[in-house]
């Protein structure tokens, strides 16, 4: 599963004696992206002109939702809602070979993310940024395929949100904001839970999946909203269009027995 980078520096970190100053700790953590082999360890850049090379992979079902099947490098992201959705894009991707940062988020549930598929050898941790997230987020532009900013309730000056932007466009990133408010975001996910899966009567409580309501807006698209089942199976979560796989079970009761139900963990 791989162990996951973590980089504190966070003014909490210096304690007067002689350890480097914010700045010089950014400046390390520059020059340690830097080292990562950039986008998906790629030898050399994809071609500017190859559809497929200028998207990051989603969850199945959320490809359903997005104008283009996944996220495309250079934009930015705001997504809001259920943590399962952050989780699933920071599995995807790295599990397809990207590399990921995870900034100011110091509760996500990191082995909910191993259990989606996430490597997390591939993942960096900044828990605590310090008083400037922004500032850290520029910074693991340059290297990383995909950055998680948490924003802690910060609203971005919208001259601040087109400077970054113009930056995730020039690295080939993309950058997803979440806790807090970024004007511009090409693509805005909203996540809610509307239901659980699992629950079927007494003796029979053992909760095996949690249903989603994933609603998509983009600038150049028809707001889409889907259902999603993301399902706990063994060997790892799964997710699923909840139409499709409600769909499925129907097809496959067998109608000399109604007491057979998985009984599956679900990643929190």
């Amino acid at each position: 599963m791989g162990e996951v980078a973590e980089f504190p520096i966070g003014e909490d970190a210096v304690d007067g004696s002689g350890e480097p100053s914010r700045a010089e700790r950014i400046e390390a953590l520059r020059r340690r992206i830097s080292a990562v082999p950039a986008k998906g360890e790629a030898s050399a850049p994809a071609p500017a002109h190859s559809p497929v090379e200028r998207l990051l992979p989603v969850p199945e079902p959320l490809t359903e939702l997005l104008p283009r099947g996944g996220l495309v490098r250079g934009t930015v992201v705001s997504v809001s809602g259920s943590a399962s959705l952050l989780l699933g894009l920071v599995a995807t991707v790295t599990a397809a070979g990207g590399h990921a940062a995870v900034i100011g988020q110091r509760r996500l549930g990191l082995l909910a993310a191993a259990e989606m598929g996430a490597r997390l050898s591939r993942v960096a941790v900044i828990p605590d940024p310090g008083p400037d997230p922004v500032e850290v987020a520029a910074v693991l532009l340059d290297g990383l395929d995909l950055v998680v900013l948490g924003l802690g309730g910060m609203s971005v000056p919208p001259s601040r949100a087109r400077v970054v932007a113009a930056r995730v466009r020039s690295k080939g990133a993309v950058l997803v904001v979440t806790d807090g408010h970024w004007n511009g975001a090409q693509v805005r996910l909203e996540a809610q839970v509307s239901g659980y899966e699992g629950l079927t009567g007494p003796g029979r409580a053992r909760l095996c999946g949690t249903r989603l309501s994933v609603r998509a807006l983009g600038r150049a698209a028809a707001p889409r909203a889907a259902r999603i089942d993301v399902c706990a199976e063994p060997g790892g979560v799964r997710w699923a269009s909840g139409e499709r796989r409600r769909a499925d079970a129907v097809s496959n009761i067998d109608v000399s027995s109604t007491d057979t139900v998985p009984n599956l963990e679900v990643a929190r």
